[in-house]
């Protein structure tokens, strides 16, 4: 359907990958993995026709319609959320000429050409809103809305009210609508809840075309591709298989590499050595040029860079109380512009223990950040009793931590002045621990990623001797790699954690208990977010 075919691209001097060749065939779902920078991005675009390539093509075939979802907000204002998502690729449009050409053929003057004319523009028009799904657009528009978690109240608000997150959804849904050949998705679990998430999984599993996307979500790859394509060191790969067998395939062979490459190495030094000892004799000259020459002809096989995080070692804790958090009766109310009370949770009683591995459960807008603000002190509680224990130190992750990095600073100034007691090899040693190596740490604040900053925010954090970790959604803008050494990291934590996150798999890996957050009532669940997804799943 759509294929690479031997394509070099540069961005600048730099090559991205030489001679790529991968098809996506009807019905592949696709992942496309790699280092940040590395080219991912420039496939879709290459895709779309939004670049060119330098050398070979890309085949794309004129019927096939493609949807492409990027990260790239539109400007959405002025209509409603229902009206912006129906407004997908002119379907509107379509919908109105269609109107336009059955009042036409209502025309007793039209002349006997005009109507032939008319009514084969007509069934071609009909044929083209049919196959897009034009007749049930508004249903199937709600529906979409509603497994992105809009109520039918949200779907006629302007969409312009809302944040780039809830747009950022509204975006996806009108992809989704258009029920294209082929998606190209770039990260479209961004900015969603693990409940919208299960359901765009859902969505894009019963979905008949082609998927190509990038996701940092390991569990959602896992379910839905059955391919992985790997753009690194200037090379295109392809694995079958998800994102597990990528993983392990992808070791496998380099292991192979490596192997391939000692032996290589140790024929080389043989070579070399026989021609270092009979270079000046005569009698040898023609097996020492053959040689040479053999060795000039030899491709030599180079062995990807390693990407390797330092091992994190936690600095020692005091052990603090067995009683961490103590909630009782705690009642929560915010206070509208309007003047009207908006209750987030009542009543809520709840006891966090000396090692606890505690997700907070609940969907967009349950008050799961809220609660976590009460117990880190940076909200006010309405009534009841939130204690924290007095030997307990904490340390708090939240989205606006990124605000207060100094975007003057180098990621090296900025970790010295927040870990002013460290010498400079152990604050290396840290950053190294969160993948920045060598001249990396002298970037400026000002230049990096929201990955990157999470990363440098996080590493501050945990290079304090704290016993609670407060995490609210700590994996956002984290790449999987990351996602794995900050995993890593918590699983060797010596305390106790709470936690918001979408990221299922993290979750899975952490959680011994879950906190639920639910029509405004606090639920406690002794069991891991396995154990409490299953009894959801069977309720």
């Amino acid at each position: 359907m759509i294929s690479f075919n031997a394509v070099t691209k540069q961005q600048g001097t730099r090559i991205l990958f030489a001679n790529a060749s991968f098809q996506l065939n009807p019905g592949d779902k696709i992942g496309l993995v790699g280092p940040n920078g590395a080219g991912k991005t420039t496939i879709f675009r290459l895709i779309m026709g939004e670049e060119s390539v330098d050398q070979g093509s890309v085949s794309r075939p004129d019927k096939v319609r493609v949807g492409y979802f990027s990260q790239n907000i539109e400007n959405m204002k002025g209509r409603s959320v229902l009206a912006e998502v129906m407004s997908a690729g002119n379907l509107d449009k379509l919908s109105d000429e269609i109107k336009r050409l059955e009042d036409k053929l209502q025309d007793p003057d039209l002349t006997e050409v005009d109507m032939m004319t008319t009514v084969e523009r007509y069934g071609d028009l009909q044929a083209e809103f049919e196959n897009v799904g034009g007749y049930d657009l508004e249903s199937r528009a709600k529906e979409i809305l509603g497994g992105l978690r809009f109520s039918n109240e949200d779907m006629l608000v302007d969409v312009g009210q809302y944040s780039g997150g809830w747009k950022m959804r509204v975006s996806l849904a009108k992809i989704l609508l258009l029920n294209p050949d082929v998606l190209l998705m770039d990260e479209p679990t961004n900015h969603l809840d693990v409940e919208s998430i299960v359901w765009l999984e859902a969505w894009l599993q019963a979905y008949k075309g082609s998927v190509l996307m990038t996701s940092h979500d390991r569990e959602f790859m896992n379910r839905l591709v059955v391919k992985i394509i790997e753009i690194a060191n200037r090379a295109v790969t392809v694995f079958g298989g998800n994102y597990d067998f990528y993983e392990k395939e992808r070791d496998i062979r380099k292991e192979q590499l490596i192997a391939q490459a000692r032996r290589q190495d140790d024929m080389l030094a043989k070579e070399e050595e026989f021609i270092a000892r009979f270079a000046a004799r005569a009698s040898h000259a023609a097996q020492v040029q053959s040689r040479v020459k053999k060795l000039e002809k030899i491709d030599r096989i180079e062995i990807p860079p390693e990407d390797r995080a330092m091992d994190f070692i936690w600095p020692v804790p005091p052990r603090g109380g067995e009683e961490v958090v103590k909630v009782e009766k705690l009642t929560k109310v915010y206070t509208m512009t309007d003047g009207r009370e908006k209750p987030v949770f009542a009543n809520a009683t709840a006891l966090v223990k000396r090692l606890d591995r505690i997700a907070v459960v609940g969907v967009n807008g349950a008050g799961k950040s809220t609660f976590l603000k009460i117990v880190t002190g940076q909200t006010d509680l309405t009534s009841g009793i939130c204690n924290v224990g007095p030997s307990i130190s904490l340390g708090y992750f939240s989205q606006n931590s990124l605000d207060v990095l100094d975007p003057n600073k180098t990621i090296l100034q900025e970790v010295e002045s927040r870990v002013p007691n460290a010498t400079l090899g152990s604050i290396k040693s840290l950053l190294g621990a969160f993948l920045f190596s060598g001249e990396e740490v002298e970037k400026k604040i000002s230049i990096l990623s929201g990955g990157e900053k999470s990363r440098v925010i996080l590493a501050c954090i945990l290079s304090h001797p704290v016993n609670l970790l407060v995490l609210d959604e700590p994996t956002n803008h984290l790449d999987i790699r990351s996602r794995e050494v900050l995993l890593k990291a918590i699983k060797e934590f010596p305390g106790t954690v709470m936690m918001v996150s979408h990221d299922r798999h993290f979750l899975r890996e952490i959680t011994t208990r879950v906190f639920e957050i639910d029509k405004n009532n606090l639920n406690t669940f002794d069991m891991t977010y396995n154990e409490y997804t299953a009894k959801k799943a069977g309720a």
